[in-house]
């Protein structure tokens, strides 16, 4: 009887402990803040470069055991916002068919295929970026800046190359390599 009593008191204790220890739990679900995220990118042609953003339109990431392990976003093309001087006018001339074709497609999906983790806080994420009908692999370098049990914070960054997802307009004159900045805050 003494046994019973002891393993018993034993099992109530480590519940206890157990149940006080703050910890992710396996596949929880960390939705975006789409007022908070952000992409920026940096467009170059033979004469400078031109600054932008575009909001997220929805997105998810999949945490298991304090790590990111799947997701899926989608960008709102419409949000499209040039940051420097050349405004309005070069807005209108992406959103044309000569790039984004917004009257075909205003939205951009990634999809996470695999997250490889190089430290605690840096992961190459492998997905499917479709863009302009177009479906290709991406990579993106990220940083994991905050983790908890409420929010996430990270960082990414990679090289789009237009061309591939058929935006070719001003070849020679306008690089086909687009410097691709995203800034993501997620809740649970």
């Amino acid at each position: 009887m003494k046994k019973v009593v002891f393993a018993f008191a034993l099992i109530v204790s480590a519940i206890g402990i157990y149940s006080f220890t703050p910890k992710l739990a396996d596949g929880e679900v960390y939705k975006a803040n789409t007022t908070k995220s952000k992409i920026d990118f940096i467009g170059s042609k033979t004469e400078g470069y031109h600054t932008g953003t575009f909001s997220l339109k929805s997105g998810e990431l999949t945490v298991e055991n304090g790590k990111i392990i799947s997701g899926k976003f989608s960008v709102d093309l419409n949000s499209l916002k040039i940051t420097d001087s050349a405004g309005e006018r070069l807005e209108t001339h992406l959103k044309s068919p000569d790039f984004f074709d917004l009257s075909r497609s205003n939205e951009a999906t990634y999809y996470i295929s695999n997250v490889k983790y190089i430290s605690d806080t840096k992961a190459e994420v492998d997905g499917i970026l479709t863009l302009n009908r177009v479906t290709s692999p991406v990579k993106l370098l990220t940083t994991i800046r905050g983790i908890d049990d409420k929010k996430l914070f990270a960082e990414a960054a990679f090289v789009l190359d237009r061309s591939s997802f058929g935006m070719s307009y001003g070849k020679g004159k306008i690089a086909n390599d687009v410097q691709v900045y995203i800034h993501l805050f997620a809740n649970k």
